[in-house]
């Protein structure tokens, strides 16, 4: 079976037990995407991954890749960052696990994507500094990572016909398996549809950013955070073909 020795930066984003001293990790790393990986041993006290398969944990890896669909080879992991929300913060807590659950429910293996890597290590650098509100960070990655994945909600025009939706507009209808907003003409005898405010619409734009830092000034009122949430919840729901078991443990007001 052949094999190539590789080497990356991984987010841990979940580990199950294999046997009394193994451990099979599902690691997001920045060059190969989603890997799962046999970690021999990792269980001992003493092994060559010196505590780094935390949840979360941010770290520097070697492994064996190979070609079939067989599980990767982890060799070597070497810690570089815990994730330790401050004090007895479980709003971030329970967002860095759902960040976890939406990379591995929303990627395929072997499917690189650096910028993804990158947002979500940004993420839950920020939820580890308290640098931010997690209610705010949790919209920001969830709308930011589905502008990357291709999955990003239309919100200007209309996703059937492209008319294009004032931005001064009252409550629009939003599709939600249609992925977008649909004008007054294509709204009819369509399935899964809500009304969305307008500033919410705004919001999307805004929020869907990666690496920006528009979505940092913005002040959402709890109507406009909870409208986001539900509409969130909702269209996740339908791309994961399941609701996220995180969901009900989310922030529900901004602050």
């Amino acid at each position: 079976m052949p094999t190539t020795s590789a080497k990356s930066l991984a987010l841990v984003i979940r580990v199950v037990e294999f046997s009394e001293t193994s451990l099979v990790a599902t690691l997001f790393t920045r060059d190969f995407g989603k890997i799962g990986a046999l970690a021999k041993g990792a269980k001992r006290l003493k092994s060559p991954f010196e505590s780094a398969l935390d949840l979360l944990a941010l770290c520097r890896i070697v492994f064996l890749h190979k070609s079939s669909e067989a599980l990767d080879i982890l060799t070597e992991a070497k810690l570089i960052r815990r994730f330790r929300p401050p004090g007895k913060d479980l709003n971030a807590l329970y967002t860095g696990y759902y960040v976890a659950e939406l990379l591995d429910g929303l990627t395929k293996e072997d499917d690189p994507n650096p910028e993804l890597f990158d947002l979500a290590d940004q993420t839950l650098a920020l939820l580890t500094a308290g640098a931010e509100p997690a209610a705010k960070l949790t919209v920001h990655f969830e709308l930011s990572a589905l502008k990357l994945l291709g999955h990003v909600p239309a919100v200007e025009h209309c996703v059937e016909c492209g008319e294009t939706i004032p931005a001064t507009a009252g409550p629009t209808a939003f599709g939600l398996l249609d992925g977008g907003v649909l004008c007054p003409r294509c709204r009819g005898g369509k399935k899964e549809v809500m009304a969305i405010g307008a500033d919410v619409l705004r919001m999307i734009n805004l929020l869907a950013d990666p690496f920006g830092q528009a979505w940092q000034r913005i002040k959402m009122n709890h109507r406009a955070y909870t409208e986001l949430r539900r509409l969130l919840d909702r269209y996740l729901a339908h791309l994961l073909g399941r609701e996220a078991k995180l969901r009900r443990y989310l922030p529900r007001t901004e602050g």
